[in-house]
């Protein structure tokens, strides 16, 4: 009779943990606003700044909306800002923290419907990934090589996959750089990542021989583990490393990686706030994540022909430089990024928006240190941002839709790819 009372208390205490998961974001809000041009962007750019406002979506002037979250206690200043320069806006989203229960319930429903599902159809864990990795270095010696770069600043090991039918030994092969999941609360990039492997590993297509025999990849599914495992226990949204330097805070961890690059660091696009978002790092490549993306870049320096750094979302092809200027090759970069954007646009969903082309700083907003810019300035002929669709559910995407974002994705990467093979083969026969 005594274990009765004991085991509702037990009950009951679990599920409070669980119900409070999301209760940091309690009370916080998303705000869309309609941006009638760059003069707009640059009001919420400069919200982002002086009030520490989270931008899921920095939009496009008259083609769609910015999402941005804010606190409670910053909603009416930033309301007023936005009242004061004329700038329409309405609620998006009335409490993130539901908003994010509801999608925790969605996640587990999706899993339970099929347990057989395969890890490219769902939001793994950082262990799946990494027993993933070591299956298919075990089962595909012939044509992968796992390799461990480091560990990260908490300890987890960073690996990523050489994919070659020479075993990387003929260096005449350009190489495809791709990786995902460098913001952390990015799930969707990490399925593609993971089906990008299993496209030219377990699932080679007749019509895709030509990407393994004419090409080499390197995948990094997983630039951000620390932060990726935060994300999912502990803190949903959060964005950043989880490097801690008490010299420097004792309040708060990380830094944004894709701000941590060594190319015109900390002069754009960043905030000196150590608890931003866009908080860069005290000098570059503080983290040990990004020297590892450097490592490999400047490694293979040679060969690598395009870098792919995968993030979400809006729908985005994205090239240097964040400061506005343009690489000498720029007609040859828009041309690459046309091509990936409309093979992708050719599987999309009628809801989906057609993917924008461009300068990163044009077409979205202005950085610096950032992973793309990094590629471009030492030497990557073809250095990109992918910015995945988000179908208005900004980070929480359904994963009924993650199939979708695959092959779709997939498309474009193997377009992509062909035509910087083009370039490569071109600039190398002369």
């Amino acid at each position: 009779m005594t274990f009765l009372p004991i085991f509702l208390c037990v009950a009951g205490f679990l599920s409070t943990v669980a119900a409070g998961k999301h209760d940091i974001y309690s009370g916080y809000s998303v705000y869309g606003v309609h941006l009638r041009d760059r003069s707009d962007q640059k009001v919420l750019y400069d919200l982002q700044i002086e009030l520490n406002v989270d931008i899921w979506d920095h939009g496009a002037p008259e083609v769609n909306d910015a999402l941005v979250m804010v606190s409670k206690e910053i909603g009416t200043k930033f309301l007023d800002k936005l009242d004061e320069n004329g700038m329409n806006h309405y609620l998006h989203l009335a409490d993130v923290a539901t908003s994010l229960e509801e999608h925790d319930r969605e996640l587990s429903n999706w899993k339970q419907s099929r347990t057989n599902r395969m890890l490219f159809e769902n939001y793994p864990t950082y262990e799946e990934v990494d027993a993933y990795l070591e299956r298919i270095a075990a089962e595909y010696p012939h044509l992968v090589t796992l390799v461990n770069a480091g560990p990260s600043f908490e300890g987890r090991p960073v690996k990523y996959l050489q994919i070659s039918s020479s075993n990387f030994t003929d260096t005449t092969k350009p190489i495809y750089f791709l990786d995902a999941t460098m913001h952390a609360r990015e799930w969707v990039t990490l399925p593609v990542a993971l089906y990008t492997i299993y496209r030219l590993v377990e699932n080679p297509r007749d019509q895709d021989r030509d990407l393994l025999e004419n090409i080499d990849w390197i995948v990094l599914p997983i630039v951000n583990p620390d932060g990726y495992v935060y994300s999912h226990t502990t803190e949903r949204l959060w964005r950043r490393t989880r490097s801690f330097n008490a010299s420097v805070t004792t309040e708060c961890w990380g830094v944004d990686a894709n701000r941590n690059f060594d190319v015109n660091f900390n002069t754009l696009g960043v905030s000196n706030n150590f608890c931003s978002n866009t908080y860069p790092g005290q000098v570059p490549f503080s983290e040990p994540e990004t020297r590892y993306v450097r490592d490999i870049i400047l490694e293979n320096i040679n060969r690598i022909q395009l870098y792919l750094n995968v993030h979400s979302h809006g729908n985005y092809v994205l090239f240097g430089y964040g400061n506005a200027t343009l690489p000498p090759n720029v007609v040859q970069l828009h041309h690459v990024a046309a091509t990936m954007g409309a093979a992708i646009d050719t599987k999309k969903l009628p809801q989906a928006r057609y993917y924008l082309i461009g300068n990163s700083n044009m077409a979205l907003y202005g950085s610096s240190g950032s992973a793309q810019d990094y590629g471009q300035f030492v030497g990557v002929p073809f250095s990109y941002t992918l910015e995945l669709p988000g179908y208005t559910y900004s980070f929480q995407v359904p994963p009924q839709y993650i199939n979708q974002i695959n092959t779709e994705t997939w498309e474009g990467i193997a377009a992509s790819a062909r035509l910087a093979n083009l370039y490569y083969r071109a600039r190398n026969s002369n």
